[in-house]
């Protein structure tokens, strides 16, 4: 079972480096903008490397990789929160609100966009559900 569950811990952790990718290089389902990606002088470039070296370093060493692993993870989605669930749990100020949707504006939204919330794309969404995930299965892996 141990086994199985760390397989499918690895699968998913290159499907969230995959969908990451976006927020480097930009992702398009035909004429639909899924992200803007940021290029490699960019914050979303740091975590990219954070997070693949934490991937190798399970793979070569994985008692020290395990954790560390688990610590990018968790870093990242405490990040992920206070950029965009924080905000649209708890509202944010018009001027936040909208740059937020200025930011995101050609990007595909599966919940409308509000005045007085936050609300994330489709990708954030998607990249959230993606890093929650992966937590879950390296703790089981674990």
């Amino acid at each position: 079972m141990k086994l199985s569950v760390s397989i499918i811990a690895y699968i998913f952790e290159v499907v969230l480096l995959i969908w990451f990718f976006g927020c480097i290089v930009t992702y398009r389902l035909g004429n639909v903008l899924l992200v803007e990606g940021m290029g490699i002088k960019s914050a979303e470039f740091g975590m990219l490397v954070a997070y693949i070296a934490s991937i190798l370093l399970r793979v070569v060493l994985p008692q020290v990789g395990n954790w560390f692993v688990l610590a990018v993870l968790v870093v990242w989605l405490v990040v992920q929160y206070f950029c965009h669930w924080h905000f649209t749990i708890f509202g944010a100020t018009p001027e936040k609100i909208r740059g937020y949707n200025r930011c995101f504006e050609g990007s595909l939204c599966i919940v409308p966009r509000r005045e007085d919330r936050l609300i994330p794309d489709f990708y954030h969404i998607v990249l959230h559900i993606l890093i929650a995930l992966n937590l879950v299965l390296l703790c089981l892996a674990l």
